[in-house]
Order: structure tokens, then C-alpha cells, then sequence
């Protein structure tokens, strides 16, 4: 069992950075593959960014070149910077750790709320 809480989030105007963090409880978080997820309302949840324990990331189109995620195995911490945030990044943003073996096991965070705006 992985608990996941996120932090990080609040409002921030149009070109602004935040940085969100995720704290992972457990003794196996450098197995787990970490991800940034986003979900705007009325919209479905998308994937923004994934890290896996060999430290390979993958982005979503819209924000490669703005975000970067990156992890921390001594403290059990994932983290999303995030650069000139647009209006459009507005969302709930969850983090997710991921564990494959024979099976495929993943985690959620309960979410924190990043607002773009003027």
C-alpha cells in the first residue's frame, strides 16, 4: 500500500511557476513509476508527466518545454515544475505511482488545485 499526498498548489498568474511536490509513503518508491496527472472540469483526466525508476520521463504535448518532472528516492518525492503557466493549465492535478509486476497496481493522490489566471 502507497499513500500519495500532493502539495504545491494555488494561484498563479498567466507566465507564473509553481512547484508541486508528492510525498510517498512505503519502502519501495525508486520501483514505482511516477506520474502527473491533470483533470479540468468537465474534461477527462489527462496524463502530464511520467518518471519512471530509471529516472525516464515522457510529457505531454502541451507542456514539454514548461514542466519538468523530476524525483527524489531519499526523501520519497516526486516533484512538477511548472514554467510559464498559461491559463489553460488550470486544474486539478493528481499524482500517481505506478508498480508493475505480474500484475499492474496504481495509486492516487487526493489532488491539489492549480489556477491560472489574471
Amino acid at each position: 500500500q502507497v499513500q500519495l499526498v500532493e502539495s504545491g498548489g494555488g494561484l498563479v498568474q498567466p507566465g507564473g511557476s509553481l512547484r508541486l511536490s508528492c510525498a510517498a509513503s512505503g519502502s519501495r518508491f525508486s520501483l514505482y513509476r511516477m506520474g502527473w496527472y491533470r483533470q479540468a472540469p468537465g474534461k477527462q483526466r489527462e496524463s502530464v508527466a511520467s518518471i519512471t525508476s530509471g529516472d525516464n520521463t515522457v510529457y505531454a504535448d502541451p507542456v514539454k518545454g514548461r514542466f519538468t518532472i523530476s524525483r527524489d528516492s531519499a526523501k520519497n518525492t516526486v516533484y512538477l515544475q511548472m514554467n510559464s503557466l498559461k491559463p489553460e493549465d488550470t486544474a486539478v492535478y493528481f499524482c500517481s505511482a505506478q508498480l508493475v509486476t505480474t500484475t499492474i497496481t496504481t495509486y492516487w493522490g487526493q489532488g491539489t488545485q492549480v489556477t491560472v489566471s489574471s
